[in-house]
């Protein structure tokens, strides 16, 4: 079973999501559950690392740090938006070490980045540790490195490493 299905729960989950993107019909549940068996195969073959999580205490002070400045950089960017426009700001590329090595630990500060409006996660180079982060607003280029190396990074190696 596992061969054919090597994660029943994402496959369901893409039939599922399928379904209710499209309409419900024979035809679209046998495409949408061929698709999903392709996928979850095409996902194994990736060999993904099993997350550990080390300590559970912190994943509720980082989803709520996590809230708050999602919610600060919202009103940030609309600010800009709104006041600036295309006038004085200036976007940068900012170079950002990072100690954080474990591969989860990674994909979920990459999340972060790329879900908090202002910032873009672009690449990270495992040779060096260094993160290429896109920021809208280059005045708040500190203001990130300090962000992600005082309080996301240590938070994620608490959590995962």
């Amino acid at each position: 079973m596992t061969r054919l299905i090597p994660h029943p729960v994402l496959s369901l989950s893409m039939v599922m999501l399928w379904l209710m993107l499209t309409r419900f019909s024979l035809g679209y549940l046998i495409l949408g559950t061929a698709l999903s068996l392709v996928a979850g195969r095409a996902y194994s073959a990736l060999h993904p690392a099993k997350p550990r999580v080390r300590r559970w205490r912190v994943i509720p002070r980082l989803a709520a740090t996590l809230f708050r400045d999602i919610v600060q950089s919202n009103i940030n960017v609309a600010r800009l938006l709104l006041t600036e426009g295309r006038g004085t700001r200036r976007s940068a590329f900012v170079q950002i070490p990072l100690k954080i090595t474990d591969e989860n630990a990674l994909a979920l500060l990459a999340i972060i980045l790329t879900a908090t409006p202002g910032t873009a996660w672009l690449e990270y180079v495992v040779e060096t540790g260094t993160l290429t982060l896109h920021v809208f607003d280059a005045a708040q280029a500190d203001h990130y490195r300090d962000v992600i190396g005082k309080i996301y990074e240590p938070m994620l190696m608490e959590i995962f490493e």
